[in-house]
């Protein structure tokens, strides 16, 4: 019997076996897209929503990561080859974000398979670089909807490239779903000017909102790094307790990518302080809701983050 194929073994030979359909020209590649849907694969389901919105009828687009799913963790599954493998456009957030599969995506590209990191249109001036990363940006942009502007763009820019002959389409599909982002953000900084500006503090499971933060006027605290790799421990819980207690932070909140009793650690901790400090309610960082809520969408995703977090700072 012969040995398994390991799945980047086997992803990496069936891009091979494609190779020669990489070779036409790019007139007759968008010639053909012309006259059929294009495939599309997201793997964040904030991306999967952009790229649905822009590419409207023209697209059909398959996500990779579902609610509840941890994209600093995920690895490629054997589901996932076919769609790889059949899509014409492959669209993935970058700056590390999807750690286990950005080598996948780098592969594909060098092999001729379009991939396109939404990420490659913000301006790197703009871009947070924690000094634990070593260099490394911070990927959660999503949380400053203007950042998030600039991906749409690039979805945008991708789908007339690819399928010039509906340039239009994509080009009026975008300029509505990005007026649509200027009210949401408008409506982000309304809300969080309802908080004075020293009760603004945002306290999570894992450091995610710092363009959040940067954006709308929070101070933010992460129990565990930007990244989920790796485990809070009991000095990161302590610290962190403390911070709360000095400040007297009325509310902290979990996470729906992120397991709950990091979370709840902080809350007996501070408890056993002699200060109760509540759950707030539930964040959407790394992942929407389920499809077909309000929250399984990126404008209903940020409305509801904005509005539990007003809503449990001012105690209502």
């Amino acid at each position: 019997m012969q040995p398994k194929l390991s799945l980047y073994t086997l992803l990496l030979m069936l891009l091979g076996f494609g190779l020669t359909a990489c070779t036409v020209t790019d007139e007759i590649a968008a010639e053909d897209l012309s006259n059929r849907p294009v495939n599309v694969v997201a793997t964040t389901g904030m991306i999967t929503d952009i790229a649905a919105i822009v590419g409207g009828d023209r697209v059909q687009v398959t996500g990779l990561m579902g609610p509840g799913v941890d994209p600093h963790l995920y690895k490629a599954t054997e589901s996932n080859v076919a769609a790889l493998q059949n899509a014409d456009i492959i669209f993935y957030n970058g700056l590390h974000l999807e750690a286990q599969m950005t080598g996948i995506f780098e592969r594909m590209n060098d092999l001729g398979i379009r991939t396109a990191a939404v990420t490659d249109n913000i301006d790197r001036d703009r871009l947070l670089a924690p000094p634990e990363f070593e260099g490394n940006y911070d990927p959660h942009v999503w949380f400053d909807v203007t950042m998030w502007m600039r991906a749409v763009e690039l979805v945008r820019d991708t789908y007339q490239e690819m399928d010039p002959t509906h340039a239009a389409t994509y080009e009026e599909n975008a300029a509505a779903l990005l007026a649509d982002l200027e009210a949401l953000h408008a409506y982000v900084q309304e809300q969080a000017g309802r908080v004075a500006d020293e009760q603004r503090v945002l306290v999570t499971a894992h450091d995610a909102f710092n363009y959040f933060g940067q954006a709308y006027g929070f101070e933010v605290r992460g129990l565990q790094g930007i990244s989920t790799e790796s485990e809070a421990g009991t000095a990161d819980v302590q610290m962190l307790t403390d911070f709360i207690v000095q400040r007297q932070i009325p509310a902290i909140f979990v996470e729906s990518s992120v397991p709950q009793r990091n979370i709840e650690a902080v809350q007996a901790a501070a408890e056993a302080q002699g200060f109760n400090v509540i759950i707030g309610g539930e964040l959407f960082s790394d992942a929407m809701g389920t499809p077909g809520t309000s929250e399984g969408t990126y404008m209903g995703m940020v409305r509801h983050n904005v509005d539990t977090i007003i809503s449990a700072l001012l105690g209502e």
